[in-house]
């Protein structure tokens, strides 16, 4: 393709339209200058209509490479894709994922070749998990980074010498004679070693000519392994990770992939432990949380992938493809074109403000004297960000991410909440803009705690031994708003690996947050348009914060609920003259502003009011404190429980001390 177009004139119509896709890594610019012809093979791709990658990080090499090598620029297209400029054209440039073919591998699964073998597995390593590999006899596929590693693993952890084998099958293609000739020396005597210190029941290697096990042989050794091991240094798609996560589906018991963040995989798998293989140190602690890991986590982090995994074979991969083709070169059909271009806008940049304003640090000592003197209290906290800390969605490996839904507050923080609730004095909510489900799994255990979830829009007040939920009603037909929001936002989901939907009592929610942090950030800002347009129509707007874009009401926000709250507490006590108040983003101004007007129209003479925002940032709060933590901190300091406090000191200093990588 790229030849052929090499003498088109500007403004000749190509007789064919051209999709290049690239499965392997794309090199970074400093390799195109190296090469004689980097320039001309860069040219060539560039004739194509579409050109495609597996991962946010090749197509990004690809756009850097083509503005340092040719002086091309790429803009944000409508619609959420990238354009680059070429000799009066514009070639859109996409990130497109698939998986494999999950009907075959399913009959493949039952047949009596892959049961035999697999029952064959395990009684020749009766006792002892199976960490399992698959790889090509090459340098980058980073065999010897997983021999070390394993090695180190025996050597520093002795529990598992008895319990564990490392089950190594190395293909040779005879592609690359030399590299693997070399890689097989190196790994053949890495094997002798393993061996000789430890024993032969602690590996089971074998070579095989050829560049692929058959299938077969492979899903015998996914369905017999507890950990799969994924360790290249350099790599493009590989399916046999996920060829792995569907063959242990249910009823199966759930397995773990290690995968090496060098991997196109890495980006795809969102419940696998990500590794750096050259980091051998962390990639023994990965192997040791593998093996000792939960059901339930192992479980869950099956859960974050396996939808994708049974429902994306090739042929939707191509369909997909073929629509970002279609929308590339005929415009899909659209009254704006996907071909033109918009402002460079991300979610971030649609929160940040330029005003800095000059927040005082909350004075917690004051803050106890407040409330010490105070007899009617009201406490209102938001939840993501504030009573737990959530790490921003532009970091890419979240520490956070265990592959259980929804997270909750450190036990120290849980029982300050328990003290505050059961004084009689005290009113505690907690608000979130999640949905109800999450908020009860998270805090709902707390007696006497009242929750607002949706943003306010369905709330609890504390009380009783059963929950009952009440729901505020904004006039919106969401069945309506679902009919019309939904193919959009499925669109964008099948486009960004890791984004889901979220559906609420009273708002839709597309997350990102374990997404590509640039390709999600894009995705979002496009999505916001798209949205925006299609639901015109109807009472409704769109916040987009910390890695979630959500449709809510237009008259619905959290400050509703807190007026509600302190109006009700009014009305029991005459007179409430303690409030604090405290989120950390955009969806808690509203209930700072709440609280502010709640407080000017107070008789009394000796109020406290404090609306504390976590961060110090452009906000109607008054006061700052730095992170989550500090809420934790604040609420100890209130529960008057000294030995809490004493807790709360000594687990902030053990914590760094046993800090988990991967918790």
């Amino acid at each position: 393709g790229g030849s052929a177009g090499a003498h088109q004139r500007p403004g000749d119509v190509r007789p064919v339209r051209m999709i290049f896709f690239i499965h392997v890594p794309f090199p970074t610019s400093q390799v195109f200058r190296e090469l004689e012809h980097g320039e001309a093979l860069l040219e060539g791709m560039l004739h194509a209509d579409v050109v495609g990658f597996h991962a946010f990080d090749h197509a990004r090499h690809f756009l850097n490479a083509a503005k340092r090598i040719l002086g091309l620029t790429y803009e944000s297209l409508v619609g959420g894709l990238i354009g680059v400029r070429h000799r009066g054209t514009k070639v859109l440039v996409t990130v497109s994922n698939v998986s494999v073919e999950a009907d075959i591998i399913d009959a493949l699964l039952g047949f009596p070749s892959v049961n035999e073998e697999a029952e064959a597995l395990r009684k020749k390593h009766e006792g002892r998990s199976i960490i399992s590999g698959i790889d090509v006899a090459q340098r980058l596929s980073g065999v010897s980074y997983k021999l070390l590693a394993y090695e180190r693993l025996l050597a520093d952890y002795p529990v598992w010498q008895s319990k564990v084998v490392l089950l190594q099958r190395c293909l040779i293609p005879g592609a690359r004679r030399v590299d693997e000739a070399d890689t097989l020396r190196e790994v053949r005597s890495l094997v002798s070693r393993i061996a000789r210190k430890f024993g032969p029941e602690v590996i089971d290697y074998e070579e095989q000519v050829g560049s692929v096990l058959p299938i077969d042989q492979r899903l015998a050794i996914w369905t017999s392994s507890q950990v799969m091991m994924h360790a290249p240094i350099r790599e493009g798609l590989n399916l046999c990770p996920l060829e792995y996560v569907f063959a242990r589906k249910e009823p199966a018991d759930p397995g773990v992939v290690i995968a090496s963040e060098f991997s196109a995989v890495s980006s795809i798998l969102n419940g696998a432990l990500r590794v750096n293989p050259y980091d051998i140190a962390m990639c023994v602690t990965s192997i040791d949380c593998a093996l000792s890991m939960s059901f339930n986590e192992r479980d869950a982090r099956r859960g974050r992938d396996i939808d994708f995994v049974s429902t994306s074979p090739s042929g939707l991969w191509t369909r997909n493809v073929l629509r970002d083709l279609n929308d590339a070169t005929l415009g899909g059909g659209h009254k704006s074109s996907f071909m033109d271009a918009v402002g460079d806008s991300s979610p971030d940049s649609m929160l940040a403000r330029e005003a800095e304003l000059g927040l005082e640090r909350l004075d917690l000592t004051a803050l106890e004297g407040a409330y010490a003197a105070t007899r009617t209290r009201v406490v209102i906290i938001d939840f993501n960000g504030t009573l737990v800390v959530k790490e921003p969605a532009g970091k890419y490996l979240k520490r956070e991410i265990l592959g259980t839904s929804g997270f909750r507050p450190s036990h120290v923080t849980a029982l300050a909440l328990r003290r505050l609730c059961a004084d009689p004095r005290n009113t505690v909510y907690v608000v979130s803009g999640d949905s109800q489900q999450n908020l009860e799994v998270a805090v709902g255990n707390v007696p006497g705690l009242g929750l607002a979830a949706s943003n306010g829009t369905c709330f609890a007040d504390p009380g009783g031994r059963e929950r009952v939920w009440q729901y505020l009603d904004f006039g919106v037909d969401w069945n309506a708003v679902k009919k019309v929001a939904m193919p959009i936002i499925s669109k964008f989901t099948a486009r960004t690996n890791g984004s889901f939907v979220k559906l609420s009592h009273s708002s839709i929610g597309w997350s990102y947050y374990a997404c590509d942090p640039e390709w999600g950030s894009l995705q979002a800002s496009h999505l916001v348009t798209e949205l925006g347009e299609a639901l015109h129509s109807f009472d409704v707007r769109f916040v987009a914060l910390k890695g979630i874009v959500e449709v809510v009401p237009r008259k619905g926000h959290k400050g509703h609920i807190v007026k509600k709250i302190l109006e009700d507490a009014r009305a029991r006590s005459k007179e409430v003259d303690f409030v604090l108040c405290m989120g950390d983003d955009i969806s808690d101004e509203k209930m700072f502003t709440s609280v502010i007007n709640f407080s000017a129209k107070s008789e009394g003479e000796n109020c406290y009011a404090f609306n504390v925002a976590v961060g110090k940032k452009p906000t109607n709060a008054s006061f700052y404190v730095d992170d989550a933590s500090d809420v934790g901190d604040i609420l100890v300091a209130l529960s008057g429980d000294k030995t809490l406090l004493q807790r709360q000191t000594s687990s902030d200093g053990s914590c760094v001390e046993s800090e988990d990588f991967f918790a």
